[in-house]
This record gives C-alpha cells, structure tokens and sequence, in this order.
C-alpha cells in the first residue's frame, strides 16, 4: 500500500495562522521536506512536533523526487512545507506533484495560507476573474511577459522582492498604462501589515518615499476594466458558500 504525500501550508506572519489540522498531519507523517531545516526546525519546535526534516528546495528538488517518490510507494507517509505559505505556489512542489500524479501516489493538499488571496480580498479591485502570474521572469522575457499581462482584461496578481519594486512598478505604468489601479500590500499576516491603494503614478512615489521591506503583493487592474467593474457586481460559480 502507497503513503499520502501531504501539501501543509504554514504561516505567511502570524504563527497563529497555523491550523489544528496542519499540526496534527504534521506529527504523524514519517517526514517533512522542507526548504530550510533551520527555518522550519523553528516552526516545528513552536509547534512541539519532532520529525526527521529533509532538505527539498529549487537546488535539489530533481534529485530528490525521485527518492521521495520511491519512499511514498514503500508506504510512508510524507509532507512537504516551504518556509512560508503553500507548497507549489512560487515555491518548490509542483515537480513533487506531478511525480506523484504520474505515479498515482494519493495527494492532499490542506487550505491554508498563502500571500496573494489575502492580498487580493482587500485590493478593492474586481476578484471574481483574476490571473496569478507569481514572480516576473528576472531578465529575460520579462518585458514579453508584462506585455501579456497588460493585454489582460482582469486583475493581475505579481510577487515582488523590495529590492526591485521601484524598477517593477516603473515597468507597470509603461506597459499597463498611466491609467492603471493598483493595490500593494507587504508584510502580511505580521506585525507591519500594510496595504497601499491608488493609481500606479501615486504607488511610485509612496515605493520611492520609504524603504519596503517583506515579500510585496501587487494587485494590477486595468483601467478599462476598472470603468466596467463599476457597473457590474462580481459573480461566483461557486456554488459551495
């Protein structure tokens, strides 16, 4: 009989975004993979669950799969966490998923935290249609890929290091237009949480006023899009609620 392999989000902030059920797959799995032992081993002990921790981030994470895959068909039980928010979501997992799909090894990934949904919920901007394009190629292909992104009818939802956001949201107002509403929301779910609305010239000026620090959200609209939104209200398929 095949193991589980368990997707457990952790905390993106706040240690008490931790759920009941995280904790208690957490303590019963034979192991965790994890980016960073010594990030993690601090959740961990938070937590009071002693596991074996191994390494499985974006250096390894070829060479690891495959083990990892062969252990889940032996029978263990395993959990891959990062060291914030959901694995798989701009950050190692998804090679993992797709060797266990391949190899029809059960899945379960638990709701949890991740950075871009809090973000968008409070953006102010329209949520029922959106496009989640994670982190912007570094240098190559990355005007290519903002020129797709512009030609988006709907919200557009980046990640951005502090240490490029001036230089991003320069590129936004180039390829998205003057005209553009954005949403900019850092440090979530922490102590400095902090969520800044307006146009992209006025996102400018408050980016160059002050040193941001944490990982950035940004909530792109189109103008045009924005005019529409005015006048519709937001629908939902979903039908559980």
């Amino acid at each position: 009989m095949t193991g589980i392999l368990y997707f457990v989000p952790t905390p993106v902030g706040n240690l008490d975004d931790m759920t009941f059920r995280a904790i208690k797959v957490l303590r019963e799995v034979d192991y965790i993979l994890c980016e960073d032992t010594r990030t993690s081993g601090v959740l961990l002990k938070h937590f009071e669950i002693s596991k074996p921790l191994k390494s499985y981030h974006l250096h390894n994470e070829h060479q690891m799969t495959e083990r990892v895959v062969d252990d889940l068909k032996n029978g263990q039980n395993i959990a891959i966490i990062t060291d914030a928010g959901t694995p798989g979501i701009s950050d190692p997992g998804f090679l993992l998923s797709k060797a266990g799909a391949d190899a029809e090894i059960e899945m379960i990934c638990l709701p949890g935290a991740t950075a871009f949904v809090p973000a968008l919920v409070v953006s102010g901007l329209p949520n029922n249609e959106f496009l989640f394009a994670g982190f912007l190629p570094q240098k190559k292909g990355r005007q290519t890929k903002l020129k797709q992104l512009a030609a988006e009818k709907k919200t557009v939802v980046l990640y951005e290091s502090p240490h490029k956001i001036n230089t991003t949201l320069e590129q936004i107002k180039e390829f998205f237009g003057q005209d553009a509403r954005i949403s900019l929301s850092r440090e979530i779910s922490k102590k400095f949480e902090e969520t800044k609305r307006g146009s992209i010239n006025e996102l400018i000026d408050f980016s160059k006023s002050k040193t941001l620090k944490g990982e950035i959200v940004l909530v792109i609209n189109n103008a045009d899009m924005a005019k529409g939104s005015a006048d519709e209200k937001p629908t939902s398929t979903n039908k559980y609620k």
